[in-house]
């Protein structure tokens, strides 16, 4: 069951890459106050006021933390979410848990987040009270970048590495004359997601964008008309989802940024970290904030100066939560460099996208952008 809820849910922050001119103008939807977990899930007695969205990321946090799947501490599948109600000796124990490392914060670190599941677990059900020393006399791998940088006193300025970028990929009159474009791709998901399947991308400047992927139980549809942003899968507890909060806050910068002539404006308090060693190679970290506090890292090839990968991080009652896009294969379209393969991998799942074509300054209705309708399954072959 997991691997199916990490396909799903891996679709539903994809990089957006496509821009396309509306036809007939529709005023964006208003945001509604975020749709609770102990309104939509029965037995919550820990994660009681986060949204539906933070506490499926949460789910995702506790099962990167333990290594284990939801199976392991629910006897249901996604077919069926009142299952996953019943208590047992596991989900007992991880409320304790909770519990405990809420108390170590508040108490010793002032409330801060300084302890997490992850913390102690570091993908095992058990934490380690014996060192290795293999890790100890064998060296250790390279950690991962810093979450949280400051402006490096040697590093250049944010404006230079961006207006580098925006060269690479064209120039400013050249980004700033493409306006829409549409695509159309194939995207290779998570376990049961394996198989290749169609994808459309179609999205309009300043942000708004909507993502569909036909996937064989229905389709999988993300879409931001510029306010209000809707998540609709199949076999989730709530069919189609509002986004709210820093859920909203991640659809408006992907929207954003997949006009990269505007990335100035997508973020801000821009900062210049210390260099980044990705995959043996050396990046130049670039870092801003959205207005809703959600902390997004842009790493760029020094010496091309094109995008290599963004990570951004939202909160959760048990850590942070990353979402990652490596980006690869840039082609010319409209003279516009653009991406034709990205890989987006976050704590619930991980998608390959390849684009197969691209039409630029195309016509979509204004409706594309609209709350999308719960997801239907084929009919089967007859």
């Amino acid at each position: 069951m997991r691997k199916t809820v990490l396909g799903v849910l891996g679709a539903a922050a994809m990089w957006a890459l496509a821009i396309v001119m509306v036809s007939g103008q529709a005023a964006p939807a208003q945001p509604q106050p975020p749709l609770l977990a102990e309104q939509v899930f029965k037995n919550v007695k820990v994660l009681r006021g986060i949204s539906v969205q933070e506490f499926m990321g949460t789910m995702g946090a506790f099962s990167a933390a333990l290594g284990m799947s939801c199976e392991d501490c629910h006897a249901a599948d996604d077919r069926n979410w009142d299952g996953f109600a019943a208590d047992n000796a596991r989900k007992n124990m991880a409320r304790v848990m909770v519990v405990m490392m809420q108390t170590i914060n508040k108490t010793h670190f002032g409330g801060r987040q300084m302890v997490t599941c992850y913390s102690c677990h570091r993908g095992s059900d058990r934490p380690k009270v014996t060192p290795n020393l293999a890790d100890v006399y064998g060296g250790f791998p390279p950690d991962n970048p810093l979450d949280i940088i400051q402006q490096a006193p040697d590093a250049p300025q944010p404006d230079v590495v961006l207006d580098k970028y925006i060269q690479a990929l064209g120039g400013a009159e050249r980004l700033a004359a493409l306006k829409s474009y549409t695509v159309k791709g194939t995207s290779v998901g998570y376990g049961p997601e394996s198989q290749e399947r169609p994808v459309e991308i179609v999205a309009v400047a300043p942000d708004r964008r909507t993502t569909i992927i036909h996937t064989l139980s229905g389709d999988s549809t993300t879409s931001f008309d510029g306010a209000t942003a809707w998540y609709a899968a199949p076999y989730r507890p709530v069919p189609v989802l509002q986004l709210t909060g820093q859920d909203l806050d991640g659809a408006r910068l992907d929207g954003a940024l997949g006009f990269p002539g505007g990335i100035k404006s997508a973020l801000t308090r821009w900062r210049v970290g210390r260099p980044a060693f990705i995959d043996g190679k050396e990046l130049t970290h670039v870092q801003g904030t959205t207005p809703g506090g959600v902390t997004a890292s842009l790493y760029f090839d020094p010496e091309t100066g094109l995008l290599v990968r963004q990570l951004r991080y939202a909160e959760s009652p048990v850590g942070r939560i990353p979402t990652q896009v490596d980006y690869e294969d840039y082609r010319e379209v409209a003279g516009v460099k653009l991406p034709f393969k990205w890989t987006m991998s976050g704590i619930n799942g991980r998608d390959s996208y390849e684009i197969t074509d691209v039409q630029p300054n195309a016509r979509v209705d204004a409706a594309r952008f609209a709350r999308p309708a719960p997801p239907v399954a084929p009919a089967p072959p007859r």
